[in-house]
Parts: C-alpha cells; structure tokens; sequence
C-alpha cells in the first residue's frame, strides 16, 4: 500500500514548468469559472423576474376580461333580478336560461352554484346540474365549489384550480371570477382556462434557459481557448528559454574545457619553462662535479653549490605554481594577507607599483566569496600585466552593511585601447563569478585606466567574530 502511494504521489508530481502553468492558468479558470456562476445566476433571476412579470401580466389581463364577462351577465340579467322577489321561481328559471345561453369560445360558459352547493347552470357540462358539489376539489386538493361560494358571500372574487375542459376533458388550470346574488343565495361566475399562458411561460423560460445555456457554453469555448494560448505560449516560452539554455550551458562547457586546457597549457609552459630548464641545470652541475670529484679537482664543491641553488629556484618555482593554482595562504590566513601577497608578489615580478589598503570589519566571508576575489583580483592583476601598460596598481578591500567591496584602480590605457580576446574572457568570468555568489561587478574605463569594483551581498558574510580573531584577517 505504501509503495503504491509513494508511486501515486510520484506519478501527480509536477516539475518546474507544469507548475509554471498550473500558476498561470488556474487563475484564470477560476475567474472564467466565477465569471460564467455569476453570468448564469444573474440571467435566471433576470429571466424569473422577467417571465413572472409577464405571466403576471397575462393574467391580469384573463382577469379582466373575466370581469367584463360577468358585467355583461349582470346586465343581461339585471332588470329581472332587480324587480323580483326572493322566492321568485320564475324570475330564477329566466334568469338562468339567460346564463345558460351566455356561451363564448370553446370553453366558455357561466356557472351558478346556490350557497348550499347545488349547481343550478352549467351549459358545457349538464352532468353537474342539480347535483350537490359541496366539498368538491380538485386533483391537488384545492377546494372547489366550496371556495367559490364564499368568495360570492363576501361580494365577488378570483379563484385559481384545476378544472376538465369541456372541449377536449382534459384537466388544465382555470382562474374564476365569481359574484353573489344574495337576495337568491346565487354565486354566479365564469371562468377561463389559462393553459396557453402558462405554455407561453413555459417556453419563454425553455428559450432562456437554452440562451443562458449557449452563453455558458461561449465562456466555457472561451476560457479554453485562453488556457490553450496560455498553454502554447508558455510551451513556445519554455522551449526557447531551454535552447537559450542548452546553448548557455554548450558555451559554458566549452569555456570550462577552454578554461580547463588554458590551464594546463600554462601549468605545462610554467613547467617547461621554468622548471623543467632549472633541473637540467642541476643535473648538469651535478655531472660536473662528480667528474671533478673523481679527477681530484677541488672545484667540485662549487659545482655542487651552484647544483643546490638551481634546486632551490626550482623549489620555489614549485611553490610559485602550487600558489597560483591554490595560494595556501588564502585558507591558513584569510583574504586580507591573500591579497598583500599578491601584491607583493605581482610588484616584484612586474615592477608596477601597487598598493594594498584594507578596511578590518568584523563579519567574515565565506569560503565562496574568498576564493571568488581572489580570483577576481588575480584575473585583474593578469589583465593589468599584459594589456594595461599600467605604471601603478591600487588595491582596495573594505566592507560595509550590505556586505563586501574589492575596488582595483589601475593608471593604464583603458579597455577600449587594450581589448583582446583573453581580457574580454576574463571580465566575463569575472562577471559569472560574481553572479554566482548574488553579486555585482562593475568595470569603469577610460583612457586615463581602469576600474573594476565587486560587490559581495551580505548573505556571504558570517556572523561578528570574536576578540580573539587577527588583525590582518580583515575577511
């Protein structure tokens, strides 16, 4: 179980660029989404209110189109009624063949229930006439016959239920107006089916619905497409920086492998050079004597202490090469007496005057910044030998509360009278050295010299040191 979690979890894990993505499109699908929520919402409550206003509307209308039904009736009827008593049976019989015969549409008719549920009219379904209602709902429950009676008590009103149609029998939804003739205890109404109305309503709301729907299905199209030219765009993005970056790294092996044979050419040369002629040298001194040793010649002990000095050049030869590739006193001593030694050294071996001025603080580079201004000070001092034609070098060390500075002044023809191939190599791995570490490197020129300032920020310094640190290790 565990091996298949960590196989699930290792399946699910992103990389760099798809969480790239993930960071750039889930955004935007959350706001396409919120949009789309709220899109929808708002179009369904504006369509509610919009069909339930129009629904509200048409049966308004029914409903006073109802009221002119029942006017009319009443002005049919109301001569009779208005000069007959209450137990008038004649008057009634008239009055309800009047009603009877008040037909409209395919559905329409007046009705007459007496206050004790008996239907007296009802022309378009004689089966209820003369029966007792009392009681009678409809299919939903919703009293009937009852209902309309003591609306007609009251003086007259609106009732809403579901009643057959007597075109066709089937049950549909019908709004009543009825009114009380209370001499006679008569409720006389009439009615009208709102089935259409509500069919209306019905695929009023159907369109909307299929509108809003369209509309979410456009910001769904959308928002996938802006994903997807989120998607490719990132995809062109990633792919150029990566070839940007695999030529990067390309240059920088080669420069490494340029850097590494430059090396060993020098190492060699040095050897060669040095070295190697300073221990033929001992070799043919010690020849020497051993051949004055066995003729008897009291000279030999010269050639044996000319044997013993070339061996002590090239000893120190070995120690020069060993410092230039690793100065020893850079990890025993510090920075500080690191770069004094340079100096001095680059002095005595070019004749340039230079100077060495150092600023003691207590925070302390690390191991990284150390070696990276010493190098950056060593390809410096290189440059100033071979290109700068400089008579005098300053060399400053100092450091401040963002960190570390290494100013190196040089008095020499400038860069754009000295450029060459191996002073434009080293600046740049000057300026990758640097970069490396978070830090800066500055290169001002002119044609009155040169200077190159490296800033170290403060995340490479260590914390105070104590009491008890040297006064030459500076850093």
């Amino acid at each position: 179980m565990r091996a298949r979690l960590a196989a699930l979890r290792q399946a699910i894990r992103l990389n760099y660029g798809q969480k790239i993505y993930l960071i750039a499109t889930l955004p935007l699908i959350l706001a396409a989404a919120a949009i789309a929520v709220l899109v929808v919402h708002q179009s369904r409550e504006l369509a509610r209110r919009e069909i339930a206003g129009l629904e509200a509307q048409l049966i308004a209308v029914k409903k006073e189109e109802l009221r002119n039904y029942i006017s009319l009736a009443r002005t049919a009827f109301g001569g009779i009624y208005g000069n007959a008593l209450p137990d008038d049976e004649a008057a009634k019989t008239e009055v309800a063949q009047i009603l009877a015969a008040m037909l409209y549409g395919q559905d329409g008719y007046f009705f007459v229930y007496d206050y004790d549920g008996d239907n007296i009219v009802a022309p378009r379904q004689t089966w209820l006439i003369n029966r007792n209602w009392a009681g009678l709902g409809d299919p939903e429950g919703t009293p009937v016959v009852d209902e309309l009676i003591r609306i007609a008590r009251q003086g007259g009103g609106y009732h809403s239920y579901i009643w057959p149609k007597p075109s066709t029998g089937e049950e549909a939804q019908m709004i009543s107006y009825v009114v009380g003739l209370q001499d006679w205890r008569w409720a006389v109404g009439t009615g009208v089916f709102v089935d259409d109305i509500l069919g209306s309503v019905a695929a009023a709301r159907a369109e909307t619905e299929e509108r809003i729907g369209r509309t979410f299905r456009w910001i769904a199209a959308i928002a996938v497409g802006a994903v997807l030219l989120v998607f490719a765009s990132g995809m062109g993005i990633t792919i150029r920086e990566r070839r940007l970056a695999d030529a990067k790294l390309k240059k920088l092996t080669q420069r490494i492998i340029d850097t590494q044979e430059e090396e060993r050419g020098r190492v060699a040369r040095e050897l060669h050079d040095s070295i190697s002629q300073i221990l033929v040298g001992v070799r043919y001194a010690l020849e020497l004597a051993r051949r004055r040793l066995s003729l008897g010649d009291a000279r030999a002990g010269e050639s044996l202490t000319a044997g013993i000095d070339h061996l002590n050049g090239a000893i120190g030869e070995v120690r020069r090469i060993s410092r230039d590739l690793r100065p020893g006193v850079l990890d025993d001593l510090g920075l500080g007496p690191a770069l004094q030694t340079l100096t001095e050294e680059f002095s005595k071996r070019t004749g340039i005057a230079t100077e060495f001025e150092t600023v003691v603080f207590r925070n302390r580079l690390d191991q990284e910044a150390k070696i990276a201004l010493y190098r950056i000070a060593q390809e410096a001092m290189t440059n100033v030998e071979k290109h700068s034609g400089a008579g005098r070098v300053r060399l400053l060390l100092r450091g401040h509360k963002l960190g570390a500075v290494m100013r190196i002044e040089d008095d020499g023809r400038g860069l754009a009278a000295t450029r060459s191939g191996d002073a434009g190599l080293g600046l740049r791995n000057m300026t990758e050295r640097m970069e490396q570490l978070g830090g800066s490197l500055r290169v001002l020129s002119s044609r009155s010299g040169t200077v190159i300032e490296a800033q170290v920020p403060l995340s490479h310094m260590l914390p105070p040191a104590g009491q008890t640190s040297r006064s030459k290790d500076s850093a």
